[in-house]
């Protein structure tokens, strides 16, 4: 995702916190991560669902996007639970 400057939310930085993810893995997810859903409803800027890895660990970062300023503000971000999405970690199984 192309961002001028990442911002963290307060709440981002809490579960980065309790997940054990540091702000490398999050500045690789951002950068080159997938775009695997997209909110273009969300306000108060649209968000983007990316999927990376990071040490081998899929990650996801939810990451809203300003496009007044280009700026990326995280939203949250954790490891994706298999029992919950598909073996590529891509879609929410049924």
């Amino acid at each position: 995702m192309d961002c001028k400057d990442l911002h963290f939310s307060h709440h981002a930085i809490e579960r980065m916190f309790q997940r054990g993810i540091d702000p490398d893995a999050v500045a690789q997810v951002v950068a080159s991560g997938e775009v695997i859903a997209e909110y273009p409803d969300d306000r108060p800027f649209p968000t983007t669902l990316l999927l990376g890895f990071h040490e081998g660990q899929p990650v996801h970062a939810v990451v809203a996007h300003d496009p007044a300023t280009g700026d990326c503000h995280l939203v949250t971000i954790y490891r994706p639970d298999p029992v919950i999405w598909d073996e590529a970690f891509k879609k929410r199984r049924a």
